[in-house]
């Protein structure tokens, strides 16, 4: 793809920055909006077919896939771990992170609803918490950890993903970006 190709399909940077000056929960939240949404930029303007595409092979990683496994990092965290429902997860009946990764049948569609309903669903356990001092339990671990801790293990996990879609993307057109 030329320059001026990649330039032109570069995806339109909407995300907001995180305030430099600000609470403890107004920045964990912020910050991990800001990573959710570089996940949605990354995958801006790609078909059903691109956003399949394993563009680091031997690797089986996709760009479908990683909205996928992040759909699921969100529900498990968030919905089972902080607020204690009692729920299977999107795409495998055992809870297995891994399994979202294989995109091969799924659609662009299909994954960000799924996506988009865990996102959701998050902030709204984040904003009815009392505090970022709220524990649930963990079982793989067999630990309790805190709000606050999910949070922080989600933006971690968001800002490692996104540097994945960052090669994922561009061996795919050839954009690059923030």
């Amino acid at each position: 793809m030329s320059t001026e190709a990649a330039a032109a399909a570069e995806p339109t940077d909407t995300r907001i920055d995180p305030p430099f000056t600000g609470g403890e929960r107004e920045t964990l939240r912020a910050y991990l909006d800001y990573h959710r949404a570089t996940l949605t930029m990354k995958t801006d303007g790609l078909s059903d077919d691109e956003l399949r595409r394993q563009s680091s092979p031997p690797s089986t990683l996709t760009l479908l896939g990683l909205v996928r496994h992040m759909a699921e990092v969100e529900r498990i965290w968030f919905r089972r771990v902080i607020d204690g429902q009692d729920i299977g997860s999107v795409w495998s009946p055992d809870g297995d992170l891994q399994v979202a990764y294989d995109a091969s049948t799924s659609t662009r569609s299909e994954a960000f609803a799924a996506w988009q309903t865990e996102v959701e669903q998050a902030r709204r356990i984040e904003r009815e918490a009392p505090s970022l001092d709220v524990t649930g339990h963990f079982r793989k671990w067999d630990a309790d950890v805190s709000l606050r801790f999910v949070m922080l293990h989600l933006i971690h996990e968001y800002a490692r993903h996104n540097g994945h879609a960052d090669f994922l993307r561009e061996g795919i057109d050839g954009v690059v970006g923030p």
